[in-house]
C-alpha cells in the first residue's frame, strides 16, 4: 500500500475545512429537498453544467434548468420527505472532491392517486468542485436500493 501524501499544516486545515463545507453543502441540499423540493434553493447548490442522475428510478438531468424543472415537479409525487444522510466518505484533491453518502428516507409518495408511507434507502456518489471559494455539486448520482411501502416492508 502506498504511503499517504504528507500535507503541510495549511493543506491539512484546507482539507478539513473543505470536508466540513461539503458536509454542509450536502445538508443544505437535504434541507431544501425536505422543504417540498425547493427547486431554486436546490439548483443554487449546483454548477451551471451539473448533472443530477438517479437512473431508472427518477431520471437524469443535465444543467441547472433541467434540474430545476425536475425538482419543481417532484413534490407532486413525493409529498413529504426526510432525507437522513449517513456515512460520509469525502476525498479532497485541491478544488475537486468526491463524496459518498448513504440515505435513509421516510417519505410519502403518491401511488394511484393516494398518499402512501414509504421507506427509501439509497447511496449517493457525488463529485464536487470549488468555484470562487465555494463548494458546489458538479455531479450527483443517487442509486435507489430500496423503495418500499412502510407496512409491507422490503424483505
Amino acid at each position: 500500500m502506498a504511503q499517504p501524501k504528507s500535507l503541510s499544516l495549511a493543506e491539512q486545515i484546507d482539507r478539513l475545512a473543505s470536508i466540513e463545507a461539503i458536509k454542509q453543502l450536502k445538508a443544505r441540499y437535504c434541507a431544501a429537498c425536505d422543504d417540498h423540493y425547493a427547486a431554486d434553493a436546490i439548483v443554487a447548490l449546483f454548477t451551471e453544467d451539473a448533472v443530477w442522475d438517479a437512473g431508472e428510478a427518477f431520471g437524469t438531468y443535465r444543467g441547472r434548468e433541467a434540474i430545476r424543472a425536475f425538482f419543481a415537479g417532484i413534490s407532486g409525487t413525493i409529498t413529504f420527505a426526510a432525507h437522513l444522510i449517513l456515512n460520509p466518505i469525502i476525498e479532497v484533491d485541491g478544488d475537486q472532491a468526491t463524496g459518498t453518502f448513504r440515505l435513509i428516507m421516510p417519505c410519502t409518495m403518491v401511488a394511484d392517486g393516494k398518499p402512501e408511507a414509504r421507506w427509501m434507502v439509497s447511496s449517493y456518489d457525488n463529485r464536487f468542485v470549488r468555484r470562487d471559494g465555494v463548494w458546489l455539486f458538479q455531479h450527483l448520482r443517487v442509486t435507489v436500493n430500496i423503495n418500499a411501502p412502510h407496512l409491507k416492508g422490503w424483505a
